[in-house]
């Protein structure tokens, strides 16, 4: 902290906000009424089914509970690379690039429609040997991942979504979003994985119907590439 002695009176200079002794975790928390509005806020926009709660179903339809719990794990880590860009200030670069947001939001909607045109492709069954559950897991877990971070809105939706509830006075408004992207990414996890438990539970029961085995890959495709395709025509809103 730089003094100024004129005068014999030390002053605190103007450009340090915050005393050094300041513990970083009150540096990173906002005020408690604004957590607390930014929690009741965040369990709204959760309760509404969106993009990621399509993708994850999609994945337990297909593949078992497991792949969907694997799947929420991927969003939630992709909605973590949103969050430390929008610390950053990476999101205000995308969100003013209309290039920038178009490559990605079509890059994003060609990856979903890849994978979905893969699954009505390849015919799998329930059973599985014992090593082929971990090596899928892992890349359902990484195209979870992939999903995420190569939607744009995501990007503009913690931009627009975080600050209204960083307290200024505080100071350290890159550490509050931080803090509040990843609270809001494990609530993310937490309701996804219900969704990802609710689809695979009945897609569970539905296993010993033979005309689900036929149709369960088309059902979870089919949902894939209809979120490509909303990603493509979609607007640049900043619902995630």
């Amino acid at each position: 902290m730089r003094l100024s002695t004129a005068g014999g009176t030390p002053s605190v200079s103007p450009f340090c906000s915050r005393a050094p002794e300041t513990p970083v975790s009150t540096l990173m928390t906002p005020s408690h009424s604004s957590l607390l509005l930014f929690v009741s806020a965040a369990l709204v926009l959760l309760a509404i089914p969106g993009p990621a709660v399509l993708y994850v179903t999609s994945r337990s339809i297909g593949h078992g509970r497991a792949a969907g719990f694997v799947s929420a794990l991927g969003i939630g880590v992709g909605t973590l690379v949103h969050v430390a860009a929008a610390a950053v200030g990476l999101s205000a670069l995308l969100m003013s690039s209309a290039t920038a947001f178009g490559a990605v939001k079509y890059l994003g909607a060609t990856y979903l429609i890849y994978l979905g045109a893969q699954k009505l492709r390849t015919r799998e069954a329930f059973v599985l040997s014992q090593d082929a559950p971990r090596t899928r897991l892992s890349r359902i877990f990484g195209q979870g991942i992939v999903v995420n971070i190569l939607n744009p809105k995501t990007a503009l939706f913690f931009f627009a979504f975080l600050p209204q509830f960083v307290d200024a006075s505080h100071g350290a408004v890159a550490l509050q979003i931080l803090f509040l992207g990843t609270l809001f990414a494990v609530m993310g996890i937490t309701s996804d994985s219900l969704w990802a438990l609710f689809a695979g539970t009945v897609a569970h029961h539905l296993k010993r119907n033979t005309r689900w085995l036929n149709t369960q890959r088309y059902v979870s495709g089919g949902m894939l590439i209809s979120l490509g395709l909303a990603t493509a025509f979609a607007g640049s809103g900043t619902r995630k």
